[in-house]
């Protein structure tokens, strides 16, 4: 079995595989093969997708790619799917959030899924956010 869902740092930033997409979807690569079946609930005709394997590639040149996508494209909304737990998937989110903070007015919306025990669940931005910060973490946790 091998990818095929192209790497986003190996894409051109008007790439013809998504440039009239108003929709693109990062997923973390190995989703593609571990769950099919959820990334195929993100049809092909509304998503570019690309993948991103953060132990593979470091987020601040994935950031700069995407930020060069988005600022090149008219995208209505950027999504990230990725398996909830990885360490290196979590950056993943917190990259989207920083790029399109980043690009400001010229940023589409954002949306954050994430896959625990084979079921897709919507995660909100202030979530993504939020989890940023071990401190705040802290206080929801320990109840202060």
């Amino acid at each position: 079995m091998s990818y095929k869902v192209p790497r986003l740092a190996d894409i051109n930033a008007r790439s013809k595989l998504f440039r009239h997409k108003k929709k693109l979807l990062i997923i973390g690569r190995c989703v593609e093969i571990e769950h099919p079946d959820i990334l195929a609930q993100f049809p092909e005709e509304e998503y570019g997708v690309l993948s991103v394997c953060l132990e593979a590639e470091h987020v601040n040149i994935v950031g700069f790619k995407l930020a060069g996508i988005l600022v090149r494209g008219n995208y209505e909304e950027v999504a990230v799917l990725t398996v909830d737990g990885s360490l290196h998937c979590t950056q993943l989110h917190w990259m989207v959030e920083e790029t399109c903070r980043i690009l400001g007015d010229r940023a589409p919306r954002r949306s954050h899924y994430v896959i625990y025990k084979g079921k897709l669940y919507r995660i909100g931005e202030d979530t993504v956010k939020t989890s940023r910060y071990l401190y705040k973490v802290n206080k929801l946790v320990s109840g202060q």
